[in-house]
């Protein structure tokens, strides 16, 4: 069996200046051999493996501008080879320190204050709106804004909620408060991108006002390993703190009442908790108190007092857990005052003046020509009363029991037996509770008790699915299907357009006796309740997306680009002809005509690829844009689908889940969760994990009863700190191996060492013994991994070995979990290596076991690397020596721009022209490029002379191993399909839509 196994080289040149040239670099002599197992595979390979630099080459390696690697010519001004050759110097240390985490000098720092902005009491213009996230693939739950003139409140921020307001034009930067009815992934999946992006507006940026339950500080305390503390320093919680075992901690009785939130002049937004029947505990510690004034409890971010466990009084019964606390949030808007009449004030004898105003201010005055006392109801038209919106989440049974005896609510009913002037109309209110709660018997009935209020059914519901929510997105899918079905599947949620029959019908229509009392419809995307002007009270539907077909999207296509039929029939050509001559391809004349590229025939065939069967891997790029969500681009996420043996998740950018919903469908996407057996995390920026929990927590409930085994998640160090903190608000059902451990020279330090020894039948007490183990393991872990990757005196030894960190006996059988993992999907390896990008920053390379063809005969296993976010670097290259598959970041268009090199350089990225040449150093059959900027068009300008072997990424892109020697061929016809598309800056578009006033 010959394999070809990954060249990974030590960490030795994490710190080396980010300037390699390339073809300075000697090939790696791959000799071939047959593993008796994973970890003697990696030792033969480690310790034959050399890789040594040309003689007195430094390990520096040579800078490039920004058109070419090679060096710049010799005829320029020395004053001017001085200035590059400081300028280089500057960049090279400043990445140094940048991979050290000592870069915080560079940055300017931002004082984040949140703007205080003027109050427009008269509110001309004041709405209620359904914000369309997880409607579509109910990955989320929806959000709502509260518009006003000169303010904006969001309840709930679901993961995709930036991209989707990006889309619509929604300006974030208005956003003053936002709301959590939980705090769970579900809810707050997209807090910490959107915070981020608040965070970097304008030259101070700006914070908002974060309201949620007492379980927000499990939140805050995950956040703060990656957002800046400034960025949270108005996060708030309010309500009963809940113990680490379970009841809650504080006296529940005064929270029976509304916590008042916020009070001005233009709303009065006020909380009430469901506390599920879990724990009626007293005698409870002080170690955290809560108060009813929320303002007293902003979190300190500068303080970990979060962190510490809380202990529980023996009275309480240990049912409860974070995460169980929701809210039902009232926003009560102020009375519209009466009409003055001057007639009726003129005969009372008043003058026209002061007196005028006071009385419309709401003061008596004395009548000018009468001696009587004028009081405001006898010149002014009866006050209508405000809108009352109430917006209830609730979840579960537990909580409908706690709602419907709720006594403070009683004021909102119709039924109200109180003082008739606390009683209180209620206009609208919105239900963000699953459909079947909600169709229950006993939810119906409360709902009746608010009479003719318009109650709008915000929760998922399937027919939904129908109307996808990123239109934009959804019309680039539907072209790139028409042109290329094979790498562009059909969405998911065209899919199900025809299972309307399975979608449950809307409340009004199952339930004759709720529609005769009150108004109740199922939410629609963007769909309005206006609240001001009082005239225009009610539904507004006028913005609401109409539906659209697929077929209306390609004969649009069509009639812009008449030659795209033709294209899709050279295209669907290729697979014919792949198919018959086992990966080579020719062009016929006709296809000539339409395109003409000079590398056509250039075609090696690796013999992994060789009869590959179609059901062996599938790489589907989820989201191939970088740092923050787009109206095209989602940020990274690949799922390698490797069909009945499982998936991987590489990165998990926010919205991973709705891009698999959408990919796979609704019910094909929870078979793919299910499916995963590891996600790997390159490193800690927001951009590639924050999708994370709620894949962990879907899986959670999938499995639920189910026998199975916590998910491998593979990350940097840090990413455990914020799994750890979340996992006390949510459980998580995974297991944290850290990249480090998976580097070759982690995994050759494990080889041989065996788990603790927990067979007691030695004479020796068991906890002896048990100790004697842990130390033995410990202390062999210590020797092997010192003598490798933290050997005395290198370069690695000082930036990850540090005091107090010891090696943690756990990381075996975790590393054995690993072994485990690979043996059932089929791979050899899967092994980390240092990039050049972040402290903790990784590639990955994923080795297959040997296998049967669709011919029967064994063929060496596929190799596939992906970069993760990084500058060309040695440990990139030699890692990717004959891989059948690089996946490389490739963030900046070095063509599109002048001085994107130097922005490269400056944010650890590479340009899409240094990846190529990555790849092309490495000998790789194919290069995959994604992360692409926001700022640039659709697909990137390249210079063809480099296409012979990479194809561009986009979003739902799904490229099977089999058709891998037709995947350069389409980059023509996609650069027809976009070829009247208008060159736009995506990441300007992004900052008008958050930041330019309405």
């Amino acid at each position: 069996m010959q394999m070809l196994i990954p060249q990974v080289t030590n960490l030795r040149l994490l710190f080396f200046s980010p300037f390699p040239c390339l073809s300075s670099l000697s090939p790696l002599t791959i000799k071939p051999y047959k593993p008796r197992s994973l970890f003697t595979a990696l030792a033969s390979s480690y310790r034959k493996r050399h890789c040594p630099l040309p003689n007195n080459q430094p390990p520096n390696l040579r800078a490039r501008n920004k058109s070419t690697l090679r060096e710049s010519g010799g005829g320029k001004d020395k004053s001017m080879e001085e200035a590059t050759e400081a300028k280089k110097a500057d960049i090279a240390g400043f990445n140094k320190r940048r991979a050290e985490g000592n870069d915080k000098s560079d940055r300017p720092k931002k004082n984040l204050q949140r703007k205080v902005r003027s109050l427009n009491p008269i509110n001309t213009l004041s709405y209620v709106q359904i914000l369309g996230t997880g409607m579509d693939t109910h990955d989320t739950s929806p959000s709502v804004l509260l518009f006003f003139d000169k303010q904006r409140f969001i309840f709930n921020a679901g993961e995709g909620l930036q991209r989707f307001c990006t889309e619509h034009k929604i300006k974030l930067s208005k956003i003053d408060h936002i709301f959590l009815s939980r705090v769970c992934s579900e809810t707050a999946g997209g807090l910490p991108g959107l915070l981020l992006t608040l965070a970097g507006m304008g030259e101070e940026g700006m914070s908002v006002n974060v309201w949620g339950p007492s379980d927000l500080k499990y939140l805050v305390d995950a956040m703060r390993c990656f957002i800046p503390n400034a960025a949270m320093v108005h996060t708030r919680s309010f309500g009963p703190t809940l113990g680490s075992v379970g009841g809650f901690m504080d006296d529940q009785t005064k929270f029976k009442e509304p916590i008042v939130l916020v009070d001005d002049e233009v709303v009065n937004i006020s909380a009430i908790l469901l506390l599920p029947n879990f724990s009626k505990g007293t005698g409870l510690p002080n170690e955290v108190t809560s108060t009813q004034n929320p303002t007293e409890k902003v979190l300190d971010d500068r303080i970990g007092h979060a962190s510490q466990p809380f202990r529980l009084n023996g009275n309480s019964r240990p049912n409860a857990k974070p995460g169980d606390m929701s809210v039902v949030y009232i926003c009560e808007l102020p009375e519209i005052k009466g009409k003055f009449d001057p007639e009726k004030a003129k005969a009372l004898g008043l003058k026209p003046g002061s007196k005028y105003r006071e009385l419309q201010l709401g003061n008596s005055v004395h009548s000018d020509f009468q001696n009587i006392t004028v009081h405001p109801s006898d010149v002014m038209e009866p006050s209508i009363p405000g809108p009352i919106v109430l917006l209830v989440d609730c979840p579960t049974e537990s909580h409908l029991e706690e709602l419907v005896s709720i006594k403070c609510l009683s004021r909102y009913y119709v039924d109200f037996s109180g003082p008739p002037e606390n009683a209180k109309g209620v206009t609208c209110v919105i239900h963000l509770g699953p459909a079947s709660l909600i169709s229950s018997p006993n939810y119906q009935s409360w709902m009746k008790r608010f009479g003719l209020a318009q109650h709008i059914m915000a929760g998922n519901e399937r027919k939904n699915v129908e109307i996808p929510i990123l239109r934009a997105s959804a019309r680039i899918a539907a072209r790139l299907n028409y042109l290329c079905p094979q790498f562009f599947p059909a969405p998911g949620f065209w899919s199900l357009q025809n299972l309307d029959c399975l979608a449950p019908e809307s409340t009004a229509s199952s339930e004759g006796s709720i529609s005769k009392s009150c108004e109740s419809i199922s939410a629609e995307n963007l769909l309005k309740f206006t609240l001001r002007p009082y005239a225009r009270l009610g539904l507004d539907r006028s913005v609401i997306p109409s539906q659209v077909a697929s077929s209306e999207i390609i004969d649009e296509l069509i009639s812009e680009i008449p030659e795209v039929v033709d294209a899709a029939h050279c295209v669907s050509r290729f697979w014919h002809q792949s198919t018959e001559t086992n990966g080579e391809i020719s062009l016929t004349k006709g296809d000539e005509v339409l395109v003409e590229e000079p590398w056509y025939n250039e075609n090696t065939l690796p013999s992994c690829v060789e009869n590959i069967r179609r059901d062996d891997l599938e790489i589907v790029l989820l989201g191939t844009g970088s740092s923050q969500p787009s109206k095209y681009r989602n940020v990274t996420s690949i799922h390698i689908n490797l069909f009945s043996k499982g998936g991987l998740l590489l990165d998990c950018g926010e919205g991973t889940l709705g891009q698999l919903k959408r990919r796979y469908g609704v019910e094909g996407a929870d078979n793919a969760v299910r499916g995963l057996s590891c996600i790997w995390i390159s490193h800690i920026h927001a951009d590639h994990h924050t999708g994370l929990a709620r894949i962990l927590t879907l899986r959670r409930d999938l499995l639920k009863g189910v026998p199975h085994e916590p998910l491998l998640v593979v990350g940097p160090r840090k990413l455990k700190f914020f799994l750890d903190a979340y996992q006390r608000l949510e459980d998580l059902d995974m297991q944290f191996l850290d990249c480090k451990h998976t580097t070759e020279a982690s995994l050759l330090a494990f080889e041989g060492v065996t788990e603790p020894n927990r067979d007691y039948s030695s004479p020796a007490s068991p906890t002896r013994f048990e100790d004697m183990s842990i130390k033995n393991t410990e202390r062999q872990l210590a020797e092997r991994v010192d003598s490798t990757l933290f050997a005395k005196g290198s370069r690695m030894q000082s930036y990850w070995k540090r005091p107090g960190s010891p090696i943690d006996n756990s990381v075996v059988p975790i590393v054995k979990s690993l072994q485990k993992v690979l043996n059932e999907t089929g791979l050899e390896a899967l092994i980390s290596f240092p990039v050049i990008h972040c402290p903790q920053a990784f590639g990955v390379v994923l080795q297959a076991s040997e296998r049967l063809n669709s011919v029967g005969k064994m063929i060496p296993g596929w190799k596939v690397v992906y970069s993760g976010d990084t500058r060309p670097c040695p440990e990139l290259i030699d890692a990717s020596r004959g891989a059948t598959v690089l996946i490389h970041e490739a963030s900046y268009d070095a063509t599109f721009e002048d001085g994107m090199v130097d922005e490269a350089v400056a944010r650890n990225h590479s340009t899409t022209k240094e990846a190529i040449e990555v790849g092309n150093s490495a000998g790789v059959y194919r290069i995959i490029l994604t992360h692409f900027s926001q700022r640039y068009p659709k697909i990137p300008v390249l210079d063809d002379t480099h296409m012979h072997k990479t194809c561009i990424g986009f979003d739902m892109m799904s490229i099977n191993i089999a058709d891998l020697p037709v995947a350069p061929k389409v980059l023509p016809y996609l650069k027809l399909l976009f070829r009247d598309e208008m060159i736009v800056d995506e990441e300007d578009e992004l900052i008008e839509a958050a930041s330019v006033p309405s």
